[in-house]
């Protein structure tokens, strides 16, 4: 296995050059998941802005319809956000992942048509793989938290496999990236630690920095996928 050093050194070569449409990638990333988030916070900011003054006053005067109400409008926001995560956020990471794996590969920087290209095909395919992935991870989380760790690390490559060998299962998908980080999620888990310089950097950059450093992170990351794939493939492809 190569080292972050490497890793990092393949992404900055590949963003190099390439910056503007890296970091115009992220923004409508960015767009799409704060649209999608949006409907889960309705309910904290209902609640702020004079809703958990309602619903206590509905209690204290036995107006269980009132109370219904506000629950029933509260659930109807929560589902809607868990909705757009299922349809549209896992598959348009997917599509930020491999664009990313693309532009390392063969620098090609359609970044963001091929995002919204890998996201769409074979689309179900991606939503049942990655919303399975995230079942088994917290499944393992309600064990404990750790578990859920090394699991969410241990299925790390699943979105590169489902674009990468749509013939697969999800379940086999998730099996393949589960062979794959064998001996190799604390691997995986230094690389990401090993920018938090920069993240606590972009606190003071009023998170701005972030539109450079997640390209910076997710193409390093896909370098990692690239590394772990060969020495899979390597030894035989077993899982």
């Amino acid at each position: 296995m190569k080292t972050n050093a490497d890793y990092k050194n393949a992404a900055l070569a590949a963003l190099k050059g390439n910056w503007a449409p890296a970091v115009l990638a992220t923004v409508i990333f960015l767009f799409v998941t704060a649209a999608i988030v949006l409907p889960a916070e309705i309910p904290l900011l209902k609640m702020q802005g004079g809703g958990m003054e309602d619903i206590l006053s509905s209690a204290s005067s036995g107006d269980i319809t009132g109370m219904m109400a506000f629950y029933s409008e509260m659930t109807s926001w929560s589902s809607l956000g868990t909705l757009l995560q299922v349809f549209l956020y896992n598959v348009f990471t997917v599509g930020l992942y491999v664009a990313f794996l693309k532009l390392l590969r063969n620098g090609d920087n359609r970044v963001t048509s091929n995002m919204v290209d890998v996201a769409f095909r074979n689309y179900w395919h991606k939503v049942w793989g990655m919303l399975l992935m995230q079942i088994f991870i917290v499944l393992w989380t309600l064990l404990f938290i750790i578990p859920g760790i090394v699991k969410a690390f241990s299925y790390a490559m699943t979105p590169y496999i489902l674009e990468e060998n749509p013939e697969l299962s999800a379940n086999d998908a998730i099996d393949r990236s589960r062979a794959m980080m064998k001996g190799h999620k604390f691997d995986l888990f230094w690389l990401y630690l090993s920018f938090i310089g920069w993240g606590i950097l972009c606190i003071f950059t009023l998170g701005i920095g972030l539109l450079w450093l997640a390209p910076y992170m997710e193409t390093s990351a896909a370098a990692f996928y690239e590394d772990v794939k060969a020495d899979y493939e390597v030894n035989g492809g077993l899982i």
